[in-house]
């Protein structure tokens, strides 16, 4: 589990494996001084485990379904990368809960400063916004953000400067694919939802409840 706070920004050191398959070594500082392997990773908001560790760097296995699925096909020695260890049970939770499962891809079809900060609009498939609320919390890349704008096809997000700063978002521009992770009640809600209008699609019915001693 994860907060969507970036620790730290690291650095692809070295690009193994195959189209379906990617081994990552991955420089970094901060997240160095307490890492174990095993340790779950997100790394642009993809939670990944590590393989191997020594003093400045850390590797981390991609299978084909993430390969497939999410933007780290794209990343090659020298991409910048956002970086969180697994949320500890006694820190501040400072974002929302983030478990590193991307649910899809976004591309970049808008970037605009306003003042102090930069708006991104972003493009993705109606499918990931059914889930998402005005003002709610989405995970872009790992990084817990709020939605102030939204259509069936596109989320609006306002990029603060100590976020443009300390992750790899200030670097994005527009036609550049990024991680989404839509907010984990909404999708709880969605599915329970649509077991409701379609019961036949859940395994929870009225006759599973009576031979269950719930009636």
């Amino acid at each position: 589990m994860f907060t969507g706070i970036i620790e730290e920004i690291g650095t692809i050191k070295s690009v193994q494996g195959s189209k379906d398959a990617i081994v990552f070594t991955i420089g970094a500082k901060k997240i160095m001084n307490d890492i174990s392997l095993g340790d779950s990773i997100a790394v642009n908001g993809v939670c990944l485990t590590v393989t191997e560790y020594n003093s400045a760097t850390f590797s981390v296995d991609v299978m084909p379904e993430t390969v497939k699925s999410t933007s780290l096909n794209q990343l090659k020695q020298g991409s910048m990368v956002n970086l969180e260890r697994a949320m500890a049970a006694n820190g501040r939770f400072g974002g929302h809960f983030v478990s590193g499962h991307v649910d899809g891809i976004a591309k970049i079809i808008k970037k605009q400063r306003v003042s102090n900060a930069v708006y991104y609009e972003l493009q993705l498939s109606e499918e990931l916004t059914e889930t998402l609320i005005h003002k709610g919390s989405i995970t872009i890349d790992g990084i817990s953000l709020t939605i102030f704008g939204l259509e069936k096809d596109k989320v609006m997000i306002s990029i603060i400067p100590h976020t443009l700063t300390e992750t790899i978002l200030g670097t994005k521009d527009v036609g550049d694919i990024v991680n989404i992770e839509c907010d984990m009640i909404g999708k709880y809600i969605k599915k329970f939802l649509n077991q409701q209008v379609n019961p036949k699609s859940s395994s929870l019915s009225k006759s599973f409840l009576e031979e269950n001693g719930f009636y």
